[in-house]
């Protein structure tokens, strides 16, 4: 029995990368397969796993899922089950979004950031495509890093075209394991691709009818960078589900609107309607953003659409 990792996960057959930094590619044994794993994908890339070479055949078998440190899921496209694991035992997870060609919403970027909170993993977020932007949008992404740097989230600037901010993000990558999500043409790949041009990865122009990205990822892998630690690439998201919170305790996972929540009259105020909520007051006063509080009332009442902020 050998211990590894799995980098890349396509269906039924998962690729292990052993001790030895050698790949093998795996199935899962049958009644791993049947545990009870509510999920479209029981193994993740970022799992450690126990698996046993098949003889006479370069291919192997998993018979352990190794306990995950952390992992990050959404909802799952398919109806017949409940999550989509995107990854497990993450250190980071950087967020890429761009405020054109294509827009990255507001609602998307927070729930994702909840999702990180919910499953306790840092993330960082990365406005790219900084190239594009012209003095309003340059304005309005710094308006943006303000807003999540109260509360308490990191933002990294780059530009793949020009090469601009690249080795900030290396210096955050190195001897870590990180996940690069985002939508569909935001820029995941050309940046890796940057950073490490070995890995010479698919890039696909951005639909101009559209104005939105095409899938070139069409599953996650992890791949070593040269530039030390390993990164996760993700398939494009178009929708960010969020599944399997309580929704009284859904503001637990905007930092900024938990801090302001210990001054509300009541201890289990849920920032809705309630009286003397100082959250809300918050809102309505400019202390909190309200792209930030309508956020997290479309997250309550599970409503993407409900609450918007025009422009976001």
């Amino acid at each position: 029995m050998e211990k590894g990792i799995v980098i890349k996960t396509t269906g039924s057959w998962h690729t292990v990368l052993d001790e030895d930094k050698t790949t093998v590619p795996c199935k899962i044994k049958g009644k791993l397969r049947t545990s009870g794993i509510r999920s479209t994908n029981p193994v993740a890339v970022g799992d450690m796993v126990m698996f046993y070479r098949l003889e006479r055949e370069s291919t192997g078998i998993i018979t352990e899922i190794l306990d995950r440190k952390n992992y990050i899921v959404r909802k799952a496209s398919k109806l017949s089950k409940e999550t989509h694991v995107l990854a497990a035992n993450l250190d980071q997870a950087f967020l890429m979004i761009s405020l054109t060609s294509p827009r990255t919403t507001i609602r998307f970027t927070d729930r994702f950031l909840a999702t990180c909170e919910a499953y306790e993993i840092p993330a960082v977020i990365v406005f790219n495509k900084t190239d594009l932007y012209d003095e309003e949008l340059t304005a309005e992404m710094e308006e943006l890093a303000d807003i999540y740097g109260k509360a308490g989230y990191e933002s990294v600037r780059t530009s793949a075209v020009e090469k601009k901010g690249l080795d900030e993000l290396i210096s955050r990558l190195k001897d870590r394991i990180s996940l690069l999500a985002g939508n569909s043409g935001v820029g995941k790949s050309s940046v890796i691709n940057v950073i490490d041009p070995s890995l010479n990865l698919k890039t696909r122009p951005v639909s101009e009818y559209h104005k939105t990205g095409r899938h070139t990822t069409t599953f996650s892998e992890m791949f070593e960078l040269a530039t030390g630690g390993y990164i996760i690439d993700t398939p494009g998201i178009k929708g960010f589900g969020i599944i399997n919170m309580d929704k009284d305790e859904i503001f637990h996972f905007f930092p900024d609107i938990f801090s302001l929540s210990k001054d509300c009259r009541y201890y289990n105020c849920l920032h809705t309607n309630e009286p003397g909520c100082a959250v809300k007051k918050a809102a309505d006063e400019g202390r909190l953003a309200m792209s930030r509080y309508e956020s997290y009332l479309s997250l309550y009442y599970d409503d993407p659409g409900k609450y918007r902020t025009p422009g976001y």
